[in-house]
């Protein structure tokens, strides 16, 4: 039994716990732990709250209408069921759930065994409320994992970055890496276990190791040479954080046939004034030139961003150079977002542009960014090649992944799970591509 495990002592006649988690994939990585920990404590899980004596719920609040969508849920818990709530809302807006919600415990992001405690303090009648959010809790903490094929790393936790409109900053603190030493330890039990794709996943993985002296590059040559058939799939690299070397090392970490060939690399405006008013700390031109080197290098590179749209000062003009730089540079997937003031955030006190403004802004651009999907994915029709299946779609469908990271749904009664199989594509839509087996 791992050290940190036999801290857990067990539990008599512990109550029945709902562990429910939302958000990025930082925060289901922390769900999986939260009920790990739990259970080797001696606490029983449950599929649904209505069984549950206590219901934990790992909160989101990145934006507006998600925090919202979080208080209604919390809400609703009824007063018979001790709650607690966990993740980023209650250091994002302690406020707003202290005063809207009843709940019985409160505990930042990232917990460890540090959640085990304050299940047992809510047990016995007491509130505790633990807003920290340093942790950065051992890799070989127990876990329920939610993929029998992936796993998700949260290699780093927090960033070295200052968003105007960015509140996961206040959740998630400062830069915390994992050593490689340890992330490819980890990696090696995982795929003796199993899995066969990993997610690394953190706030921003362009700053991952600058507290240790490593890089994302280093990282991904160390894991890439563990043994075993595996993928690996990058997280979310912010442009500011590319220097030249560190460019060009990504380039040569990609090399490797076992990191997916799919970049997700946040623009957010393709107007230079408004990146400086969002503080993002590189211009178009640079997050051009990473886009270019990349596509040079892999042609079939699955691209993926994020915009923002109506972020205060974001001119008729600056939204027309935000469209003219998509059209151009047409990525695979656009994470359209409405600007949302957040609690804290320098954004909060700019003028805000007109609501009916913002949503019409967004309404045009994501037209455009599904057309351009549209298009890039009938690229594909007729491709033959190798997918990883990952997942159980509807009916008789199963979801894999292609090297590029393009979802490809296949139909077999068979249980397709984890297995890697050639395919051919028949057919192509805006979110995915449908293919047939080749075996």
């Amino acid at each position: 039994m791992d050290r940190e495990v036999s801290k857990l002592a067990a539990v008599e006649e512990a109550p029945k716990v709902y562990v429910e988690s939302f958000g990025c994939s930082s925060n289901m990585a922390d769900g999986e732990r939260i009920a790990g920990c739990l259970q080797a404590a001696g606490y029983t899980l449950v599929p649904q709250p209505s069984e549950a004596g206590i219901v934990i719920y790992n909160t989101c609040a990145v934006k507006a209408p998600t925090e919202n969508k979080t208080l209604t849920l919390l809400q609703k818990v009824p007063p018979g069921k001790k709650l607690v709530v966990a993740g980023c809302l209650p250091l994002i807006n302690f406020p707003r759930l202290k005063k809207e919600v009843r709940f019985d415990g409160a505990i930042g992001p990232a917990p460890g065994t540090e959640i085990v405690d304050l299940v047992r303090k809510v047990e016995m009648g007491e509130k505790p409320v633990l807003l920290e959010k340093g942790w950065k809790p051992p890799l070989s903490l127990p876990k329920i994992s939610t993929s029998p094929v992936r796993t998700i790393i949260p290699v780093a936790y927090g960033c070295l970055n200052a968003c105007s409109f960015c509140c996961v900053r206040f959740a998630r603190g400062r830069l915390r890496s994992y050593p490689i030493e340890d992330v490819v330890e980890y990696v090696k039990k995982e795929v003796k276990l199993g899995r066969r794709e990993f997610w690394f996943t953190g706030q921003d993985l362009s700053c991952y190791g600058r507290d240790l002296g490593v890089d994302l590059p280093t990282l991904l040559e160390a894991v890439t040479k563990v043994e075993g058939r595996f993928f690996i799939r990058v997280g979310m690299v912010n442009p500011r954080g590319f220097s030249n070397s560190f460019l060009e090392g990504l380039l040569k970490a990609y090399e490797s046939p076992k990191v997916f060939k799919f970049l997700h690399i946040p623009l957010q405006s393709g107007d230079d004034e408004v990146l400086k008013l969002m503080n993002r700390g590189y211009t178009v031109e640079e997050f051009r030139d990473i886009v270019s080197q990349f596509r040079r290098k892999f042609p079939q590179l699955t691209l993926a961003t994020d915009i923002i749209c109506g972020h205060p000062g974001e001119s008729e003009e600056a939204h027309r150079r935000t469209i003219r730089l998509l059209e151009e540079i047409r990525p695979d997937i656009v994470n359209v977002s409405k600007f949302f003031p957040r609690p804290g955030t320098p954004a909060q006190e700019m003028n805000p542009l007109p609501s009916w403004k913002v949503k019409e802004r967004t309404r045009k651009l994501a037209q455009i960014c599904r057309n351009i999907a549209w298009d890039k994915n009938r690229k594909w029709l007729g491709w033959k090649g190798e997918i990883l299946v990952e997942e159980k779609g509807r009916g008789d469908s199963w979801i894999g992944r292609n090297i590029a990271y393009k979802p490809v749904a296949v139909k077999s009664t068979e249980n397709l799970l984890g297995r890697f199989l050639e395919v051919r594509v028949v057919e192509t839509f805006s979110t995915h591509l449908e293919a047939v087996l080749l075996q």
